[in-house]
Parts: structure tokens; sequence; C-alpha cells
């Protein structure tokens, strides 16, 4: 195995083509091809799954390709300490359950870090995803919640993923609805309250299971149910609807103004917001700036509690 090699693979992957792969490497399809199939055979596994429309990454290459952008990352950081030879582009990539403080914090790592090259990745998806993502060094960091209810079920998630979880903050769950709606003037909310009216929650597809749902209560009598996968068609639902989610109760200030209000709801449950991480990949840099710009936008009055977005 070569740092070659390596290259290679993450460059395919980038890519998504064996053909724009060799174009960007300056090599032939058949060297860039033959080169993959000997890395394949020397470790006993398949890295990408070739079929009639192209390549795929398989799982077990999902976990090859975490390992050897560290790999070339941590070498291409020496190159430059001591060589001064100039480093390929910043991987940096995040998993999270559907919150706008998460892209928040995304957006400001990309202001104010100052790399010239970054190959950046943010994926909003389904808890399981996150989890997996993580645990396959897909992403560097996932982002999602715990409580009383899911605990269990979440370590060991966790513990067989060989993942390590680090709270957030913690929050009791408030019901997101839009101003003027029958509910926007209550202090607080009881399920008699909140009955009447359509609850929408995120789709966890295959994986669907209320240790996974994103919303931080389940009913089992709502009559009324609307199933989405994006904060934006959730928004336009809460907008133009007397529909209502539930969630964490916070809402970066930028976003304040945008017809969305947040009523506590009357429950004891404490819900802790944290991220994941695999244990056997060392932090980089990027994802230790990350972190610390998630803390301070929690910590900081740039969050008003009393309005919100997921």
């Amino acid at each position: 195995m070569t740092l070659q090699q390596l290259r290679y693979a993450i460059e395919i992957a980038n890519s998504g083509s064996m053909n724009e792969a060799a174009k960007r490497l300056f090599v032939s399809q058949p060297s860039l091809s033959n080169a993959i199939k000997e890395l394949e055979s020397e470790l006993g596994i398949t890295i990408f799954e070739r079929t009639n429309r192209g390549i795929s990454i398989s799982a077990e290459g999902m976990e090859f390709l975490g390992y050897a952008r560290q790999i070339i990352e941590q070498t291409e950081f020496m190159e430059n300490r001591y060589t001064g030879k100039k480093r390929s582009p910043v991987y940096f990539s995040v998993s999270t359950q559907h919150y706008a403080f998460v892209v928040d914090a995304f957006v400001r790592l990309m202001k104010e870090r100052k790399v010239s090259e970054y190959n950046f990745s943010l994926r909003e998806t389904q808890t399981y995803e996150v989890i997996e993502d993580v645990r396959t060094l897909r992403s560097d960091l996932g982002i999602l919640y715990i409580n009383e209810s899911n605990y269990k079920v979440m370590n060991k998630l966790f513990s067989d993923g060989n993942l390590k979880f680090t709270p957030l903050f913690n929050t009791n769950p408030h019901v997101y609805v839009r101003t003027g709606h029958p509910l926007s003037a209550k202090e607080s909310l009881i399920l008699d309250d909140i009955l009447p009216y359509p609850y929408i929650t995120f789709e966890q597809g295959d994986n669907n299971s209320l240790h996974y749902s994103e919303e931080m209560l389940s009913f089992t009598q709502i009559e009324k149910n609307i199933k989405v996968t994006d904060r934006a068609t959730l928004t336009n639902l809460l907008l133009g609807s007397d529909s209502y989610t539930i969630g964490t109760g916070i809402m970066a200030s930028e976003l304040n103004g945008n017809g969305l209000v947040t009523i506590p709801y009357d429950s004891n449950e404490v819900f802790t917001v944290g991220w994941i991480t695999h244990k056997d990949r060392k932090p980089s840099e990027i994802m230790s700036s990350y972190i610390e710009l998630l803390n301070d936008l929690v910590a900081s009055s740039y969050f008003d509690l009393n309005q919100f977005l997921l």
C-alpha cells in the first residue's frame, strides 16, 4: 500500500467517477483502475463497487477512506512543515440532525478560517445515518440528541461503533408554530392544546424508530401527522399552516423575524444535544475550531431561547 494509491482512492471518491479522477490525476484510466485493484487485493477488501452505471463506495470502503484521509492529511502536514510544500485541500465533514445552529457554526467556520483550499461536507440526515457516517469515518463529527427514553439504545450504538458522545447543551422541549397560530400567544402548552393540529416530524426511513426520532416528544394520540425530509419543507409548512413541530427552542439571531415562534411544552424531560466522534480518530485542527464555534454559539447571547428554528 502506497501513499499514491491512497491519494488515488480519495480522488475517485471525491469525483465519483474513475474517468473523471483519472483526468484530475493526469493518469490513464486503466492505470488508475489497476492501482485500485492492486490496493483492494492487498487489503482483501472491496473499496469501490463497480456496476454498469458507474462506481459506488462500499461500506468497508467508507471506513477505509476515512483512515486514508487521515494518513494523507498528516503526511501533507509533515511535508508542509518540513519542506514548505503546499498542502492540498483541508477535509472536514459533519453529519447532523436538522439543526440551524449547526449550519450557522459551519458558515462561521468558512468565514473565520483562513484556508486557501478546502473540501467541506455538511449532511443533514436521518439519525441512524448520522451514527453510521461517524462510525465508518465518512464524517468527522455527528450532532444529535439523547434523552432518558433513548439513551440506552443510543449508548449501545455508540459503544458498538467505538464512538464518544460529548454534551453540548441541555434543553426542554419547545413547540414551534407560526406567528398568528391559534396557540402562538400561550406561555406554555400541554398535550390537549396541540392535539387538534398537524404534527410535523422528520422521516427516518428504513430505520424508523422512536429511539431515532428527531422530535423531542412522541405522542400516540396524534391523529394528524406530516412526515418531511428537510428543514426548508418543514419551515414552509409551519409558515403556511396551523401545523407545529417540537424541538430545542433555539434559533440563531439572524433568523429572528422569519415568522416562527417557540412555546415551552409542559414537560420535565431534559434533552442533551451533543456531538459524536470516532474514538480512533484524532481531532483535526479544523474540527477543534468547529467545536469551539459550536460552544461559543451556545454559550453566547447569540441565541435567543424565546425564538428558534430547528
